[in-house]
């Protein structure tokens, strides 16, 4: 009998607890279904499943066996979904949800070369720095900090890995000193993120091990770009995501502060509701976004940048040191307003308790 009809079958047997169900389930008669997992037993020398009159119960072989034939049967329809999707164009409208900030200075070279590919995609985007539940609000495809969807029908992949970084202007530095140990910026006014996204306390990884500091709060704002403002402005010491902040550190405007130590890097996924009939559209975009950040030399979001910029002069040439296609935030907010072109950002608060699916970075 055919291998992996048979798996079906026993997988749909183990699901609904009853052959006849199965049965009926995959159109096929009491009979065949029977005789596929009696197959499959004769096949593997062991009994997969025990019966009597009134229950079936999976033995502790047939229980290992279950769980690595869905996998295999999952994985297969992957592959089958991948090869159909690839041979139907990507159309229509592509709904995507980011974080404000990393939407802001990451997804549109992203868009622009995914537009280019595909035209006939419409991407609709949304930045927002709240809990997002991706099926109930009818989104295609997520960029989400951390893991921190947990819906059994949400999918995540890596898509990269960010660094935050203890940043302050020179100005600043000359006036009030620069802290060299995580525990001197107790003696600073610091610029954070509201305490529900990361906490009250500041966990550095140094020299001599894990050092734990609760910094003195000045002002607190639920974006990282204000926080850059404020910081730009010489109003305390900051702590931000570098892919925000490399131009600022290569052009001298701000100073990494505390080299000797490390804060918890930041893994940013992709999410999507399922693998299971994946349109075209999805499956491309989760493509290009992971080819794209792949490819880009800020794989870690800035890192390089920062390392770049050490030591070099506050007037060395930009376009030594950084790619031409990254977003990198430079200008102040002011003149973008000035602009004209400054996002109308959505105004829904962040969500209380339990750090937001996508945080403001």
């Amino acid at each position: 009998m055919d291998h992996l009809q048979s798996m079906r079958v026993f997988v749909k047997v183990a699901d609904l607890g009853s052959f006849a169900r199965a049965a009926s389930a995959m159109d096929i008669s009491n009979a065949v279904a029977t005789r596929h997992v009696a197959d499959l037993e004769g096949r593997l020398g062991t009994r997969l499943l025990n019966r009597t009159t009134r229950s079936l119960s999976l033995t502790e072989s047939g229980q290992v066996y279950l769980e690595r034939a869905r996998q295999i049967l999952d994985e297969l329809e992957d592959v089958e979904q991948m090869v159909v999707a690839r041979n139907h164009e990507p159309v229509g409208s592509l709904r995507i949800v980011a974080p404000v900030v990393f939407g802001l200075h990451n997804l549109a070279p992203v868009l622009q070369t995914y537009a280019e590919r595909y035209p006939k995609v419409i991407p609709d985007v949304t930045l927002v720095d709240r809990q997002v539940d991706l099926v109930e609000e009818g989104f295609d495809v997520g960029v989400v900090i951390a893991r921190q969807m947990r819906s059994a029908s949400i999918v995540t992949r890596r898509l990269t890995t960010g660094c935050m970084t203890v940043c302050a202007t020179p100005a600043y530095l000359e006036r009030q000193g620069m802290p060299t140990r995580p525990e001197h910026l107790l003696e600073h006014p610091c610029l954070s993120l509201p305490a529900e996204y990361w906490g009250d306390e500041r966990v550095f990884t140094g020299p001599d091990g894990e050092v734990r500091v609760r910094p003195t709060n000045v002002i607190v704002a639920n974006n990282t770009e204000m926080l850059r403002q404020f910081a730009l402005l010489g109003m305390g010491i900051a702590i931000l995501p570098s892919y925000l902040i490399g131009r600022d550190m290569t052009r001298g405007k701000l100073v990494r502060l505390l080299g000797d130590y490390r804060l918890p890097q930041v893994e940013i996924n992709i999410a999507y509701p399922s693998r299971r009939h994946l349109p075209a559209k999805v499956r491309t975009f989760i493509d290009h976004l992971v080819e794209h950040f792949s490819q880009t030399p800020n794989s870690l979001l800035g890192e390089q940048w920062i390392k770049d910029g050490e030591g070099r002069p506050a007037n060395a040439p930009s376009s030594a040191i950084m790619p031409p296609e990254a977003f990198d935030g430079a200008e102040p907010l002011s003149r973008l307003l000035d602009s004209e072109i400054a996002p109308k950002l959505p105004a829904k608060p962040a969500s209380r308790g339990r750090p937001a699916a996508l945080t403001p970075i």
